[in-house]
Formats: structure tokens, sequence, C-alpha cells
């Protein structure tokens, strides 16, 4: 036998012994050896990722209390479900991202218990690998960026350098400081006259987020090079101090292992992450939070707990009144919402008449400008109580007058949940930069900047 066929034939018989068995060469699986090791040399490992192959999204409405005692109890006991908000009364429709081996459960669930329900989204992976493909790649020239994509954490950090290079008077980049795995924390201030009152916008504390961070790069390019003479002015006459991702490691661990994590990177045993918008210090874990490490709303261990949390509130207690803050924005989706405080409380706020009238303004602004709806009202009236977040505290403790957290794109029932379609950046931004800019002129004309 000449030396070739020798060689094919030590190669055929594996390869037909693991076809035999069921193993695919594609798929970079590899049968184990006796000793332990991997049978297979040169053949990459596939990457650490979750996938979410077949998972369903349901949206089910609450018709009696024994439906919503029911769904509360499911919460609690199974990991196989992801809630997006929790059942609370009567009238709701709630969003489940129920997973592939419990389809069937749940179905059974459904129908025991006759809730109406839709089934929004069949395969949730599909939304996913369309968004991933929508990604430009880490090293591109941070120049082309743009609000037709998503991007890297690293691309929009150097974005703003060269945008501080190519604007060195008008632009100057901050650094809050390192996050709980080292990722910096970095945002921007355009400013044109240090004697000007400050807009605070803070975004992409939600790590699957990612329209956040889009918006407020949009935001921070219109205000250096949009043409619109109202643009400019509120460029002028304002300091814009914006930060497009205060959870840096979640955002990285999105692209890089969970499109659908939620918190921060913080290692508790055998889990990680708190929502940093649950861990402020004000009213902390008392409403709409968790004391458990597993759930998606951990609160954390205290009050303030976590580094980027306290960066934040370092920050803001060392500027609120050297750079005048008068008002704070927290960018997050989906629901399409403009709320105020409070979260925790039904109680109403000192200003809540003037708020609820600028972010009535604001959404009317939307609406003619897109023809999308978005609900303005407190945090509490109008999604679902929660305590401890960033909002509140600025509003509460840090003594900032104008303070609203925004919903974007998605509608409530969204089939996309968090995984927007990247022709939806634009849009969804443009939105966004025109309600703050609606809110911040209507509290001007109230005197709130005087």
């Amino acid at each position: 036998m000449l030396t070739w066929q020798i060689v094919a034939l030590g190669l055929v018989i594996p390869i037909l012994a693991m076809a035999a068995s069921g193993t695919k060469l594609e798929s970079g699986t590899c049968p184990a050896a006796a000793d332990g090791d991997s049978g297979c040399v040169g053949i990459p490992p596939p990457p650490d990722q979750a996938r979410y192959d077949n998972y369903r999204i349901y949206n089910v409405e609450f018709e009696n209390e024994e439906q919503i005692a029911l769904f509360q109890k499911l919460e609690d006991q199974s990991d196989s479900l992801t809630f997006i908000g929790h059942a609370r009364e009567i009238g709701q429709k709630l969003s489940i991202l129920v997973a592939a081996h419990r389809v069937a459960d749940f179905a059974d669930l459904l129908e025991t218990y006759k809730l109406k329900h839709r089934v929004l989204t069949y395969n949730f992976q599909e939304k996913i690998d369309r968004n991933l493909k929508e990604v430009q790649p880490e090293d591109i020239d941070a120049l082309q960026l743009d609000w037709q994509h998503f991007f890297h954490l690293k691309t929009i950090y150097e974005w703003m350098d060269k945008m501080a290079a190519k604007y060195p008077d008008r632009l100057t980049v901050l650094d809050m400081g390192t996050s709980t795995q080292g990722n910096a924390i970095k945002g921007v201030k355009v400013s044109s006259n240090p004697k000007n009152k400050a807009i605070f916008i803070e975004s992409g504390i939600h790590a699957r987020e990612w329209i956040a961070p889009a918006a407020a790069t949009y935001i921070i390019n219109e205000l250096l090079t949009s043409q619109d003479p109202q643009v400019q002015r509120l460029a002028q006459e304002f300091n814009w101090i914006v930060f497009p991702c205060v959870n840096p490691d979640g955002y990285k661990y999105t692209f890089e292992h969970d499109r659908m994590w939620r918190k921060n990177r913080q290692l508790f045993g055998t889990c990680r992450g708190v929502d940093l918008n649950r861990n402020y210090p004000d009213h902390w874990n008392s409403a709409g939070a968790s004391s458990d490490p597993t759930r998606y709303d951990f609160a954390g261990p205290s009050a303030g707990s976590e580094l980027e949390t306290q960066r934040v509130i370092e920050f803001i207690r060392a500027n609120v009144g050297k750079e005048q803050i008068k008002t704070y924005i927290a960018l997050h989706s989906y629901s399409q919402m403009l709320m105020f405080p409070y979260g925790y409380t039904k109680e109403r706020v000192s200003n809540y008449d003037d708020l609820q009238e600028f972010g009535k303004k604001a959404s009317a602004a939307i609406k003619a400008e897109s023809g999308r709806d978005y609900v303005s009202g407190s945090l509490y009236e109008t999604i679902y109580p929660s305590s401890g977040g960033s909002m509140d505290w600025a509003h509460s403790e840090a003594g900032i007058p104008i303070a609203y957290t925004f919903e974007l794109r998605g509608p409530p029932d969204s089939q996309d949940l968090f995984i927007l379609p990247a022709v939806e950046i634009l849009p969804t931004a443009s939105e966004a930069f025109t309600a703050i800019r609606t809110i911040v002129n209507a509290a001007a004309e109230k005197g709130y900047y005087k």
C-alpha cells in the first residue's frame, strides 16, 4: 500500500467512527481520549456564548388574583423563565422569555389556568443572530462610528477620544474611574461656557439595552455637528455631560458571552451581578428589587455596594454644585415611556405637576416626529414599583430637580425585547434627543435654569 493511501486510511477510519457515533466535526466537539485529553487537534472549541435557540416570548394578561399569585410563585421557582417585569395586578400584560425545554410545561400551564396570551416570538436566537451581525468589528476605525450599526465599548471610547481631538475647544473626555473588572467608565462634557447650567445623561446601566449607548453617542454627535439652530442654541446655552456606558463590564459581556445579560459582573460565589439600577442608596431594596443574587433585579448586598454605583455618586456629588447640574436623564429600553420620580412609592414629588407637564410635551413632540406613542408619568405609576434607582437618588439625594428615566423603543409588547434591530437606532435616538430638548426648553420656560 502506498504511503498516501496509508495516511488516508488512517484519517478515514476515525472519521467514520465519529460519524457512526453521531459526532459532528463541524460543531467543534471532539471525542474524549482515554487520557482525558481532546481527541481532536486544530479544531477550535465553540465560543462560550449563551444561546436561546427555540426560546419563545409569551405575552400574558392577568384576569384574576389566582393567576397573579401563580405567576409570582412561578417566577420565584424557575430559572428557565425570564420575566420582563413582575406579576402584580389584574389587567396587566407581561412578557416572559421561556426556555425551549419548558415550552410544553408553560403552554400547559396557560391552558390549565386559562390565561389570555400571545406568542410574540418562536425562536429568540434568530433575533440575537441578526443583531450580532449588525455589530461592527472591534478594530474598526472609530471615526466610522455611525447609527446604522452597534459598536463595542472600545470603539465608543476611541470615538469619544477622537471627537475630543477634533473639537478640542468644545469637548472634554471625562473618566469616573474603573469598574468592578477594571474597565474605565468614560464620558464627555460638551461645553461652550463654564458658567452654563448642566444636563447630565447616564446610559447603559443595564448591559443588554444596546440602544441606550447608541442614543447617547447620537446626542453627543448632534450637539457637536448639528446645523439645526435650535440644537446649536442648546449646545451653547447648556453644558452637557454624557456617560454612554456606566456598566462597561456588563456591556462587554453582552457582546462576548450573553446578549441578554443585564447586571454588572460582581462575583457572589456561584453567580454574578448586581442590578445597578436597584443599588442606589435611596429607599434601597424596599420595592421591586430582590435580595437573591441569582435574580435579574438583585439589589446588591447593601445600598451603594457596587463600584459603578459609587463612581456615579461620587461624580454627581463632586459636580452637582460646581457644574450646576439641574437635569438628570437616564436612558433605558424598552417600553416607550418617559418617567420621573418616584419609583418606590405613589407619593408625589414636590414638582410632580411640572414634571408631568414636561413629560407630556415631550411625548407629544415624539408623536409629531415619528408617530410613536410614549407614555409619561411617575415611574411607580407608569411601569412598575422599583427602588434604589439612579433617577430617584439624583432627585432626592443630589437635589437635581429635573429627573427622568426614558424607556426607548420598542412598545411594551415588543417582539424584540431588548434586541432592537439596527435600523431602529437612528429614529429611536432622534426621539430620545427630541424628548430631552423638549423637556429642557419647557423647564427653562418655568425658570428651572435661572
